[in-house]
Order: structure tokens, then sequence, then C-alpha cells
């Protein structure tokens, strides 16, 4: 990936809005982190200058104009993160599928001097959005020949209209983005639904069938059954083979069989069979009652997946892509085309709109036509990759069909414990025995290796896995290098010839330990893969690791209550101390989600001066009708400014303006059940780390021995901007602090000025890597199995 050392910074400061007015709405259905999305659009428009209007009700309200065209403030948007829907309304409009209704829409936009709009819905209000952008100029023409409307002075001033679209929609349908505004949220509903129900199912032997959201996509069903285990999915885009009701009721038979006491099957609401017939919860019911008497239960999610608080990651990604909105707005020019603003990877891009839409029609033709292989491909790698992953680990073959390597590989968790560990652990260990090795588990991490609690392991037995928090094999923060001999003799007796660590920091230092040590023993000269899994975000060589979104969750669902408890009470402050180590990750992207008014963390100094400038800030704020702050402090931030010190500092200089209240989240944010993201992450890149060692073990088999001792044969498997990336640890030595255990370059520094934007402070905003139009690109089948998740 470019470094920040690639480019010269280019800073958005030349970039004003003034005189400009933008319009936003949101339209189609309603989709949690709308309004993220709006609050960052709103904010960032009257940071750059620019009029911000409010369009009410959707296309709606842009025909019928008057009062649902209103220009809005800093503080109309206070208070509106953390709320579900879309606080500026959403409606089907069937005038504006009229000229009629777009040459009123055009006239009540013009009385305003709006020329630029931003768009937040699914691909039919884009494209409807695109043809009013087309059409503009001659809307204001006829305007003007009719006289009475506008002038021709008015024409030429307001000649363009510029549009930028977001996606906001649960079904994640929208090809060119990887994930859609809504669509994380929706999935928190699902899986609170399914992890509740896996507590009751198990008392009484029962089988469920989930009818989730998606007549036209199955991303939340597949990512779903991907993220709780269920034995069986049904999605539109990869309809079963024929004779599917004698394998699902075989599968489900054997489950029973394996006393596995409950049945999950999975079921989007537009699925179908492979002669374009819909599969109904019903009918899945009804087939399993009739054939194998088994108890069975339909439980339809219908709205409430629409429901609810928006997750982290969806005010994070709403805020990242509102703001690319408005810069996107205001770099515009007549020849720019309507765009989209997409995330790739871990990076927000623009794409040309309607190269957008032609992708998702064609999605829908392809799956129309029955070429399913297709419309899969055509859904982007993400979805092909989700789908891979899913069918390596939901069916066990029959013994006899599985290859045999007669190679044994160990898996253990090391570091702190990490929401997602264990959906790591499932899938290294299903993957392994697909690929025809015997797999071990290593209990309490180095330490229990030396003392040898080594055990193998089956399939069954990391059954039920992926919803459990914590570490189920245990984890221990020790390095290996005390118990380098006894691991090597450990290694010896049980014939391990390769490693998977799933860790943090000390998982990276272990490793580094480990591949010194091939010169002296042998038995380390083997390929050894690391999965990072800690909730600080400090592993250099990734973007993100396992654990960290769980915990980001925890975070910012605390921060809402504690904002909540302050609603009675006027002019409050809140210190908050989070966990990361040195790392600011959690302390950073908590306070852009939680929508807090500063973030102390290592990685950018500050002194008194800076505390005293947020004292000043908080005070004025004060003045104004949002009458709370909330402080965001990385525990190991400053050794000098504590918590408690910041506390008392705020206490003292805000008397008589406010009052101040403090709250260390402490180990809570280790704990609870993965998110969806962490199930999903860890499971995706674990099984992605295993197909490494196959590949690696038959690379360094030689005469009836592995032998691995390049620094290429010891990796780490990160994310890195748009793609999953296997960096030999030798390497990342070069990119690492050791003394603070943090890497020397983190991409979300860059995300920091986003937080001090949407909480009024003045600061400079590197836009180097945004600007440039994409198009939109068709991967081929090699790039799905080395790309992004």
């Amino acid at each position: 990936p470019r470094s920040a050392m690639d480019h010269q910074p280019k800073f958005f400061e030349n970039l004003s809005g003034t005189g400009k007015a933008i319009g936003v709405l949101t339209s189609g259905g309603d989709a949690q982190g709308m309004n993220a999305a709006v609050r960052a659009v709103v904010r960032m428009g009257i940071y750059v200058k620019a009029k911000v209007y409010f369009v009410y009700e959707g296309y709606q309200g842009m025909v019928d104009g008057g009062d649902n065209i209103v220009e809005v403030s800093w503080e109309s948007v206070s208070s509106i993160l953390q709320v579900g829907g879309t606080v500026i309304g959403s409606a089907r409009c069937k005038s504006f599928r009229t000229r009629e209704g777009r040459l009123q829409a055009a006239y009540n936009l013009v009385q305003r001097g709006i020329t630029n709009l931003c768009v937040i819905g699914g691909d039919g209000s884009l494209t409807g959005a695109n043809l009013f952008r087309e059409e503009w100029s001659g809307l204001l023409e006829e305007l003007a020949q009719k006289g009475k409307f506008i002038d021709e002075d008015a024409v030429k001033k307001y000649a363009y209209l510029n549009i930028v679209g977001m996606v906001g929609s649960i079904d994640n349908d929208f090809c060119g983005t990887d994930m859609t505004i809504g669509t994380d949220s929706a999935l928190h509903r699902i899986i609170e639904v399914v992890d509740a129900i896996m507590t009751t199912a198990q008392s009484h032997q029962r089988t469920f069938v989930l009818e989730v959201m998606g007549r036209h996509c199955g991303y939340l069903a597949l990512v779903s059954a991907l993220a709780c285990g269920a034995d069986w999915v049904f999605i539109p885009e990869y309809p079963p083979e024929e004779g599917w009701e004698d394998s699902m009721c075989v599968k489900l038979s054997e489950n029973r069989a394996r006393k596995k006491r409950l049945n999950i099957i999975i079921v989007a609401e537009g699925a179908i069979d492979c002669h374009n017939k819909p599969i109904t919860s019903e009918k899945v019911k009804d087939l399993v009652v009739q054939r194998l008497g088994f108890d069975t239960r339909v439980t339809i999610l219908g709205h409430v997946q629409r429901g609810g608080t928006p997750s982290a990651f969806d005010r994070i990604l709403a805020s990242r892509m509102g703001v690319e909105a408005v810069l996107a707005l205001l770099e515009a020019t007549p020849a720019t085309p309507a765009c989209v603003v997409s995330l790739s990877g871990n990076q927000a891009v623009r794409l040309p709109l309607m190269e957008c839409v032609q992708m998702t029609q064609e999605v829908q033709k392809a799956m129309d036509e029955g070429r399913f292989v297709e419309a899969v491909r055509l859904r982007g790698r993400s979805f092909e990759n989700n789908l891979n992953t899913y069918k390596l680990l939901s069916h066990k073959k029959p013994d006899a069909e599985l290859p045999k390597t007669n190679f044994n590989v160990a898996v253990l968790n090391v570091g702190a414990p990490a929401a997602g560990m264990n959906a790591a652990v499932r899938a290294a260990v299903r993957v392994g025995i697909t690929e025809g090795h015997k797999m071990f588990a290593v209990i309490d991490g180095f330490e229990g290796f030396a003392r040898g609690k080594i055990k193998e392991i089956s399939w069954g037995y990391v059954g039920g896995w992926t919803g459990q928090g914590g570490s189920i094999l245990g984890t221990k923060r020790t390095l290996p290098a005390k118990y380098l001999e006894k691991i090597a003799d450990q290694m010896r007796t049980n014939n391990i010839n390769a490693l998977m660590v799933i860790g943090g920091f000390e998982a990276y230092l272990g490793l580094l330990e480990l591949s010194a040590a091939r010169e002296k023993y042998d038995e380390f000269c083997v390929p050894m893969v690391m999965v990072p899994a800690t909730v600080s975000n400090n592993v250099p060589g990734s973007d993100f690791s396992i654990g960290a979104d769980t915990a980001l969750n925890t975070i910012t669902d605390t921060c809402d209550r504690i904002k909540q408890s302050a609603s009675g009470t006027k002019r409050r402050v809140f210190i908050i101390e989070t966990m990361g180590g040195y790392c600011g990750y959690l302390a950073n992207m908590g306070a852009l989600a939680a929508g807090a008014d500063a973030a102390y963390i290592f990685e950018e100094q500050f002194d008194i001066r800076e505390l005293q400038a947020n004292v000043e800030h908080l005070t004025e704020k004060m003045k104004t009708s949002i009458q709370r702050g909330l402080v965001l402090r990385n525990e190991n931030c400053n050794e000098n400014y504590t918590t408690d010190f910041i506390y008392q500092l705020y206490s003292e200089e805000g008397k008589g303006v406010f009052d101040c209240r403090k709250n260390v989240l402490g180990h809570m944010q280790q704990g609870g059940a993965p998110s969806p993201f962490d199930r999903n992450f860890g499971t995706k890149i674990s099984a992605k780390a295993m197909q490494w060692i196959s590949k690696k073990l038959k690379e360094t088999y030689r005469k009836g021995k592995v032998f691995a001792n390049t620094d290429d044969s010891v990796c780490l498997l990160g994310m890195r901007r748009r793609n999953l990336v296997f960096q030999p640890v030798a390497e990342l030595k070069n990119e690492t602090d050791f003394v603070h255990r943090i890497p020397k370059e983190q991409w979300w520094l860059k995300l920091r000025p986003l937080m001090k934007i949407l909480a009024k402070y003045k600061t400079s905003y590197d836009v180097s890597d945004s600007g440039q139009l994409e198009h939109v690109a068709m991967h081929s089948p090699k790039e799905a199995e080395t790309g992004a998740i």
C-alpha cells in the first residue's frame, strides 16, 4: 500500500463552499446509519462555508417544496448520530417519476439556489437523481420559457446540478461497494436474535428456520449463516442443486446423530430454487417436519432488522462517506458524472453512479436468466469470498472422501482474549480437516504448549464456537523465548508440521522469537502464520484485528447510555477512559462513532494549551442548545495527564458552566459476544490463513520431512487498504515501534480530523487519497481468491 510518505498531502482548505447550497435527502427504505451520514454532510457543508438544506420526506418533499426544504444549522443535527431510521423522513414519490414533478422540484431548488444534491438511498433513488441531473438544464429552460417562474439569469447562474450518492440499504445489494450504510446494523439485529434462539433451542432439541430480509440479494442471509454457523442457507444468487431436499435432510440428520441439539436454517425472503421457483420458510419447515419429524419453528425477522441503533461500523462508515460526499460536490464540474461514494476494502472511493447501477441490474438479469455463477461473480469479490468460505465450513465430507496429507497442524491463542478468536479457531480447524490435515489445539498459549497441553481436535468439537466470546482454548500473554526447548520437544513429540497463532502483539513477538530460534532448533523450521486478534488493533501489517469491532461497539453503546443519562441534567461533560495500551484506535474511532468533542491519544501529543482549548470549546458549546460534552481518553495517552487529572482540570475550569463525571470502561471492552463483523472477519481470515499453510506445507515437504526456514514461511495475514495480504513478520519489524507496541504508521490517524471537524474544531484534513473518480472494476475469479474480505 502507498504509505503517507509517497505523496504530498493535499488539504481541502482551498475547496471553499462559499456561495454554494447543498441539499441533503434520504429516499427509498430507511437504514440505520443514515442519520450519521446526514449529520456528516450538514456539518462538513457548514464547515466549508456552504449553505445546507434538509429536504424532508425525500423526493416528495422536493416536489412539494415549502416547509419541506429548510436551511439547517450546526445544532440541527445534534443527538441524531445514535438514532435509527432517518430523521428527515423518506417517502416513495410517484410524481417525481413524471417530468411535471421534476419540473416542480427543479423550481423549488432554484428558488433556494440549491445546485448540489446529496442523495442517500438505494439504486432506484440514485437512478432517479441521475435522470434529474441529466434533465436539469432543460427543466430550467422550460421554467424560463413559462416566464413567470425564473429568468434567464437564473438559468445561467444555476445551469448545472451536481449529484453525489451514498447507498443506504440494509440488503447490501448495490454493486461497487463492499458495504452499504445499514447492513452491519441489520446483521447485529439478526445475530442478536440467532444468539437468543440458540439458547432456547438447545434446551429442546429444535430446528429453527429464520427468514431474513433480502428480496433480490442474499447478503444478509449468507453473512448471518457464516456468523452463526448455520446448517443450511437459501439465497437468490446461489440456488440449491436438484434434489436439495434430500441433501438437506441427510445433513440435518447427521448433525443430530453427532449430538448437535440445534439446527439453524436461514432463508433469504427472495430465495429461489434452480428453476426460479420461490423457496419459503414455511416450505422448508414443512419439509423438515414431514421427512424428519423434528420439532421445527419458523421465525420471520421482518422489520426488526431495520430497527434499533446503528452499529459503530455504520456510524463511522456513514460519517466517512458523508464527508467524502461534500468534498466530491465541492470538486464537481459540469463534466463530472454523478458519482456514488463507496467502500472498497478499507478505503472510501468515488465511482460513476450509472456504472454501479448498471452492474446491479446485470446481477438481477443474470439471476432471471439462470446464470447463477455469473450473478455471484457480479455481486463482487466480498460476496464471492463469503459464499466460498460458507461452503467450505458448513458441510463435512465423509472421511473416505477427505484427502490424507499426514501433516499435523497446531492452533493456539496468544495474548489477551478478544471476541472472535473462537470463530477463527473453528474456521482453522474445519478448513484444516477439509484439506486433509490432523488438527491439534494448544491450551493456554505458549505456556500451555511448553507443558504439553495439546490435543487433537475434531470437526464437531468446534461446533457452535462462532458466537462465543473470550477464548475457549485459553490464552496467555507469555512469550515463547524462555520455553523454546520445551516447545521444540512438544513439536517433535506431536510431530507438528505447521503453526497457526491467533492473537495480538504478543503473538507477533512470539512468531519473531520462534523464527529467530530456527537456527538452533529444526523443529521451528515449519510454516507459521499469525491471524491478528486484539481489541487494541495495534498489530503491525493489518488495518483491522479480530475483536476491535466488538470493543468499539461496547464503547459506543456505553457512550450512548452515558449521554442519555445526562438528558435531564443540564450542562454536563463526561470523561471516558478506553483500553488500547499506547494505541489510540479505540479512543479515536469510539469518539467518531459516539460524536465526542475530543479524544486524547498517545499518537498525537497534546499539552496543557490543548486541554485549555478543549475546555473553552466546551464552555462555548454549553451556551448553545447542546448542553452535553463527551471526551474520550486512551489509557496510555500521557503518563501525567491521567484520567483523574483531566477530570479534575475540567471540573475546576468548568465551575459554574458545567459539571463533570468520569467513567473507566475497563475489561468490559474485552468481553461480550463477538459482533457480526468480528465473527465474519475471524472466520474468513482464518480460513484463508489455513489454505496458505496447506500451500506452504506442499512447497516445503522434501524427502519425507517439512523444512521451511525462509522469511516468507513465517507470515502475518492482515487487511491492508483493499486486500488481505500475507507479510513475512521479519519484514514488519521496520514498521513497528516495539517500545510502545504499535505500528509506526496507522491508517486511522487520517480519520482523526473528521472527528474534530464534526465536533466544530478548525483543522486540516488530507484528501490526497480521494478526489479521483474510479471505474467499477470487474474482478477475475483469481482475484476473488486473493481479494478483500
